[in-house]
């Protein structure tokens, strides 16, 4: 029974990815006709432009470029997209740059540079589209002076060690950067700027997207020194970057443009994408499977372990009293956990969702628990996740396997690796965050 709960559940994510595909989403948002360009509910007179840039971000962006040149072809006079390390796709109008994610590198440092020169030289009669999906924050870096690329990595790793979260990593990020928090809309006024959106953060904020290029950033430089403040980190974060945040708060620095600036009337933004898309994909396929559904939430955030033991909850709540559904059930949630690192082992904040849920679901009879991130790579690892049932603790420890210390050390993906249970899928070109299934059969 296991065994078929578990190629179920492989076959769920598997339809969650399909539905986050980057090409369907942009051509189930956009269209032309004609001379028309329509994005979302907007249309643009093409012949009104006297050049189109695609430019952007993201583990999505070479899928997002591609299917924007299926749609403009040679009307597209030029483009330049920042893309993960092997994340790519065949283009013919669009030139795609590969760099470092999660940690930014020189390379982006590099497109980043180009990306701003391309909206710099944008004018009034041009029309720039930007694509920009989940990693942009990390694929799209340019370090605003004196806080050079090795400081903002600095920064970075301290603020995902800690735990903080995605919105509070962002609102810091804006504030060493000349391109986030609608600094690239800015840079490309007066041009009309139409941004694709490919969701990878709870609620899909536009602001909080690849850290807002094109929104209008509600953060602060004040903010930024509460979120370093909070977590102890300001004094350890570089020179540089508080010196910035501190002249950015005393006023000798701009802030990011705010909503109802200038800069951002001329920019549309759309998305095209989220997590909702693939929670609802999955669900879909446990209907078909004959499984009664719930979805949890879209909206789950918080401390991993935290979120893994909730879960397990309702397995045996499921098992004991039919409650929230009888069985056959499959629970599907979405959004994105944190990992506060303690150790120094290798995984992600799905494969340590799972190894938190095995002692839970040990000895539950027809339990599985998978959790996937879209984007196929969970942390800095070639898994998207992991899986598991209520015999998986039993394998472990005929393995010598002991759960709680590969737990304490974060070393989730060599606690799985062994058992065969990592969730590979290689790059999916896609990121809409993370989808967790919970079956009872």
């Amino acid at each position: 029974m296991e065994k078929r709960l578990r190629r179920q559940a492989v076959s769920m994510f598997k339809e969650a990815l399909k539905a986050a595909d980057p090409v369907q989403a942009i051509l189930r948002n956009v269209s032309v006709s004609g001379d028309n360009l329509l994005v979302g509910k907007r249309r643009y007179k093409l012949g009104a432009y006297r050049n189109i840039h695609v430019i952007g971000c993201g583990k999505a962006g070479a899928s997002m470029a591609k299917a924007l040149e299926r749609l403009l072809g040679s009307r597209i006079t030029s483009g330049l997209v920042n893309v993960k390390y092997g994340h790519l796709a065949k283009l013919k109008r669009v030139e795609l740059n590969e760099c470092g994610h999660p940690v930014p590198d020189e390379a982006g440092v590099e497109g980043a540079r180009r990306i701003a020169e391309i909206a710099k030289a944008a004018g009034k009669d041009d029309l720039v589209l930007c694509v920009i999906s989940g990693g942009g924050s990390a694929l799209l870096p340019l370090p605003a002076a004196p806080v050079t690329l090795d400081e903002k990595q600095e920064t970075t790793r301290l603020l995902l060690n800690c735990g903080a979260t995605i919105h509070e990593i962002n609102a810091v990020r804006k504030h060493i950067s000349e391109i986030k928090g609608g600094q690239l809309s800015r840079l490309a006024w007066p041009a009309t700027v139409a941004s694709l959106l490919l969701s990878d953060v709870i609620g899909d904020d536009l602001d909080v997207i690849g850290s807002g290029p094109s929104a209008p950033d509600v953060s602060t430089f004040g903010r930024a020194k509460e979120i370093l403040d909070h977590y102890g980190i300001f004094g350890k974060a570089p020179k540089s970057v508080r010196k910035r945040i501190e002249e950015g708060i005393a006023g000798k620095l701009p802030e990011t443009p705010k909503p109802g600036a200038r800069e951002l009337s001329r920019t549309q933004n759309v998305v095209v994408g989220s997590n909702r898309l693939a929670v609802d994909a999955a669900v879909r396929k446990a209907k078909e499977l004959g499984f009664r559904t719930l979805v949890l939430s879209t909206f789950v955030e918080g401390e991993t372990k935290d979120v893994a033991r909730v879960h397990t909850a309702i397995a045996k709540e499921i098992l004991a009293s039919g409650r929230p559904l009888k069985t056959p059930a499959c629970v599907v949630s979405g959004g994105e956990t944190t990992v506060t690192i303690q150790g120094g082992g290798l995984g992600g904040r799905n494969q340590e969702f799972v190894l938190a849920a095995v002692a839970g679901i040990a000895g539950l009879e027809n339990t599985v628990v998978l959790s996937g991130g879209t984007d196929g790579s969970d942390g800095p690892t070639d898994a998207a996740g992991a899986i598991a049932d209520g015999k998986t603790l039993g394998r472990a420890e005929k393995l010598g396997l002991n759960v709680n210390s590969y737990l304490a050390n974060n070393d989730s993906y060599h606690f799985f690796e062994p058992l065969g249970d990592l969730v590979k899928t290689g790059p999916t070109n896609t990121n809409v965050i993370d989808v967790r299934l919970l079956l009872v059969g």
